[in-house]
């Protein structure tokens, strides 16, 4: 087996990543194709936790924009990260990889209550851990939540999956003068503003020194590279 660097990681998915090119809703292919990835990291001993945001079902900030409760937008929004977090977890089981869907929300007919001990456990038991619901809590993203739980399981790292291979100082799908960054403190992207994390994010990871590492979910086998400590997109650290 290959020496890892990262024994235990917190996987941050979009919701929108689930949506492939349907832009929404769920498409089946694309769930397969990042699940396949899961299992490679899987295969080798890595200790998973997964975060997955619910934007391609809904997105609680435009819908409070558009005049709804700010924390019912939210909550609506965790409802969608567990049907996310379900899916993968049916796709997942499917292809051999042992998970537990556990949530912020109670939701007990489909999933367990988040209790940090039995996440714990679970991972110690070589199970992928995918954690719904964001933080239980409106106002707080799901990076913050991938960020808060990566704390909680001691994760040695956040491997946050994009479009793009890295973090730009301008968005580089409309402007091709955009330019990557190889390294970037967590202060670089709170003053900078680059949308890595959002703040809050940022913050915690800064705090328990966790590094971020941002990378294009599209490329083959980019999650096993990430793990073996090849060196793939952009880190965020100190």
């Amino acid at each position: 087996m290959p020496e890892l660097k990262y024994k235990r990681v917190m996987l941050k998915l979009s919701g929108e990543a689930l949506a492939g090119p349907n832009g929404s809703g769920v498409h089946l292919e694309t769930v397969n194709q990042i699940c396949l990835q899961v299992k490679e990291v899987y295969d080798l001993g890595v200790q998973l936790g997964i975060v997955v945001g619910g934007g391609n079902f809904w997105r609680g900030r435009t819908a409070s924009l558009m005049g709804m409760d700010r924390g019912t937008a939210d909550y609506i929004g965790m409802m969608a990260t567990v049907m996310n977090s379900i899916i993968l977890q049916e796709s997942l089981e499917k292809m051999g990889v042992v998970t537990r869907v556990l949530t912020a929300l109670e939701i007990k007919e489909v999933a367990e209550p988040y209790i940090r001990r039995r996440a714990l456990r679970h991972l110690e038991k070589g199970r992928v851990v995918i954690f719904g619901g964001g933080t239980g809590n409106p106002f707080f993203s799901t990076d913050t939540a991938a960020a808060l739980r990566a704390a909680e399981m001691g994760c040695e790292a956040i491997l946050k999956a994009t479009k793009v291979d890295g973090v730009y100082d301008k968005d580089p799908m409309k402007d091709p003068s955009a330019v990557k960054f190889e390294k970037l403190t967590y202060l670089d992207v709170i003053q900078k503003g680059l949308q890595v994390m959002d703040s809050t994010a940022a913050t915690m990871s800064m705090d328990n020194d966790i590094p971020i590492i941002v990378f294009d979910l599209s490329e083959q086998g980019v999650i096993k590279k990430v793990v073996l400590g090849e060196r793939v997109g952009t880190i965020v650290g100190r």
